[in-house]
């Protein structure tokens, strides 16, 4: 699907998404808890770029634990960022945060950011070419050694044990184990929406597009998470 088609089913996903989210509440809980531990050393008065921020789940994490850092939070989706800027007003942070509706590249100039969380976006980019770009924008957006946090959905699709992995994804998404046409419709949909590549793939596109060797440091049933630094001196 293009952009605009993506726009429009994460619009109709937005006033559940939070609730359909939790039942893999734990998974992203421990994706977070290591987020925390792979930014520890970041400034006190560290500033975070969150590109593709959803309902801003992760900014608040961050913002919890973090009460100086500042986040610019980067959403295309009117109806998720406006459940974000709700969430971002009932916990207080409307002076730490500023949202932006839009595609990063409509995000005007600003300072460089010391790291970036990209969690389940570039997945949906399905050109290579166009992924590594995509990769490339977050990488002129950071400071020299500015680290970026990736997590995508990362399978080899084509080996012999992608079914079963597939099959456990969707117990763990939808608390049921699901019949052979719902395994194979999740299949299918990922295979014409969603460019579920291996991990090392994936590594290469970030480290082509102006990082170091990415780190993957978290995996739980499809989802695979990196960290890499920003070439140039620090």
């Amino acid at each position: 699907m293009d952009s605009n088609e993506l726009i429009g089913v994460f619009d109709r996903m937005a006033p559940g998404y939070d609730e359909k989210q939790a039942r893999m509440a734990s998974v992203y809980d421990a994706l977070y808890d290591c987020i925390e531990h792979v930014l520890a050393d970041l400034p006190q008065h560290a500033r975070i770029l969150c590109v593709g921020a959803g309902t801003g789940t992760e900014l608040l994490s961050l913002a919890e634990a973090h009460p100086e850092w500042h986040f610019t939070a980067v959403e295309p989706s009117a109806p998720m960022l406006d459940v974000c800027r709700a969430r971002v007003a009932e916990a207080g942070l409307e002076q730490r945060c500023e949202l932006h509706e839009g595609f990063l590249e409509s995000l005007p100039p600003r300072p460089p950011y010391d790291a970036a969380t990209c969690l389940l976006v570039s997945q949906f980019i399905l050109d290579p070419g166009a992924r590594s770009a995509f990769f490339g924008e977050i990488a002129e957006r950071l400071t020299p050694g500015g680290v970026l946090v990736n997590a995508d959905l990362s399978a080899d699709v084509s080996s012999p044990g992608y079914d079963e992995l597939i099959a456990l994804w969707h117990r763990m998404a939808t608390a049921s184990a699901g019949t052979a046409e719902d395994l194979e419709r999740m299949k299918s949909g990922y295979a014409k929406d969603v460019a579920v590549l291996p991990s090392v793939t994936v590594a290469d596109l970030i480290a082509s597009a102006g990082f170091g060797q990415p780190v993957p440091f978290f995996q739980a049933g499809l989802i695979r998470a990196w960290f890499a630094r920003r070439s140039g001196p620090e």
